[in-house]
């Protein structure tokens, strides 16, 4: 049996001012194409499905016409989606029965904590095991034969996690003591539900321990607490564990069994060389035979210029020099422009955008650094001062201090005649 593992869509996500629809319906169609030539029978879209939980109308049309045509190309495929901390859990829910015609679950969320007591009545007993049966889903083979199960987990906050009895002080954190004990639970009735030969694979949307962050696209998923959860969360019999949340493709814990598939595209500059892929795993019997890494095209290029900050008239030099293939606006490459600041250039982007002129390249981001920033890892940084010396420091010495902890010169008289105006004038309105 072949399952196609990805994740971390971001429908609807904009790079800055740029909205990025082109690229996703560039990515949905290689994946139907894979789907189709490499003879997947199981789709796993491990959350984050959208960028945000009110996702536009154009970006939920973008997956439903997808999973159309997935199921058209491929009529026997079965699509599991799980919501990610991007999405709303009762949006990847609500069109299920219209998604079952097609073969597809969306798991949204686990609904109340799935709590496990040993005097609960037969009925909090069969509604804890129906709430189970929600998260497990069979895999059919292309002879309609269940070869596997899915442990579809969707992400967990804090409050969807069941109480483990003698929680207090001194007790491992909840939220992890949470997490595993509703994996056991969903491993335990897994089991009576298999058969001899049949794979168990899990999903799950979450931070693994040793995992690589994007910092500048990746949320903080658990505030005040400890959010990095150990590879023991999964039980050793589960065959492969598909995970989301994390953008760079990566094992956990060097397993090749457990793993980030990463997203199909940069989302931000911080991503510009990752790897991106999906994952197509091999599944013989009850273990996993072989898991082979797809490349997927990148259909618009994030260019760095330079790759390290530099002057201002150097990094003019460069984007004058540019040479780029004419292409229609959505394929033109995003940039970033990275400076070095010896002083304040209040016409920077008024110069950028000069050099830049009738080339076709979007200009996404001006980062600008000062010598002083990057020098030494500011290991010269400024001393701090207490709330009563910054009472007693007048307006323009304030911004004296401010400009050499910055630039490491004093302010031109002119930049500071220019202040004393501007607050002269805040203090005129201001009567």
């Amino acid at each position: 049996m072949r399952i196609l593992h990805t994740s971390d869509w971001h429908l609807g996500q904009t790079l800055h001012q740029y909205e990025r629809g082109y690229e996703h319906a560039r990515f949905l169609d290689w994946l139907l194409d894979q789907l189709e030539a490499e003879r997947v029978d199981a789709l796993l879209i491990a959350g984050d499905i959208f960028d945000n939980t009110n996702p536009s109308a154009a970006s939920q049309q973008q997956l439903y016409r997808f999973l159309q045509q997935a199921r058209a190309r491929v009529p026997h495929l079965a699509i599991v989606m799980t919501a990610g901390n991007h999405d709303s859990p009762g949006r990847i829910e609500a069109p299920g029965p219209l998604l079952s015609l097609l073969d597809a679950s969306a798991i949204g969320a686990v609904g109340r904590p799935l709590e496990h007591s040993a005097d609960a009545s037969a009925e909090e007993a069969a509604d804890r095991l129906e709430r189970l049966d929600r998260l497990i889903v069979p895999l059919r083979d292309r002879a309609g034969q269940i070869a596997a199960w899915c442990i579809a987990m969707p992400f967990l906050r804090p409050a969807d996690l069941p109480r483990i009895e003698g929680e207090g002080e001194g007790q491992a954190d909840p939220y992890l003591a949470g997490m595993a004990l509703l994996y056991r639970q969903a491993w335990q009735r897994v089991q009576s539900k298999r058969s001899p030969g049949q794979a168990v694979v899990a999903m799950g949307h979450c931070h693994m321990t040793g995992g690589q962050v994007s910092e500048e696209s990746e949320r903080r998923l658990v505030i005040g607490g400890a959010e990095a959860l150990p590879a023991s969360l999964f039980d050793p019999g589960i065959a492969y564990v598909a995970l989301g949340h994390l953008h760079l493709a990566q094992r956990v814990g060097g397993n090749e069994t457990r793993r980030y598939c990463g997203s199909p595209l940069p989302l931000s500059f911080s991503e510009v060389d990752y790897p991106h892929q999906v994952l197509l795993v091999e599944l013989a019997g009850e273990a996993v035979a072989s898991v082979r890494e797809l490349r997927i095209p990148r259909a618009v290029e994030l260019l760095r210029v330079p790759k390290r900050a530099a002057a201002l008239e150097q990094v003019l030099a460069q984007l004058e020099a540019l040479d780029l293939p004419e292409r229609p606006e959505a394929e033109q490459p995003y940039l970033q422009v990275r400076v070095q600041l010896s002083q304040p250039e209040p016409g920077l982007r008024a110069r950028i955008e000069a050099a830049l002129a009738d080339k076709p390249v979007r200009l996404v981001r001006i980062e600008t650094s000062s010598a002083r920033s990057v020098a030494a890892d500011a290991v010269d940084a400024a001393p701090t001062a207490s709330v009563e010396e910054l009472a007693a420091l007048a307006p323009a010495d304030f911004f004296g201090r401010l400009y050499r902890h910055r630039f490491g010169a004093e302010p031109a008289q002119e930049l500071l005649q220019a202040f004393d105006e501007l607050l002269a004038q805040a203090q005129e309105e201001a009567k």
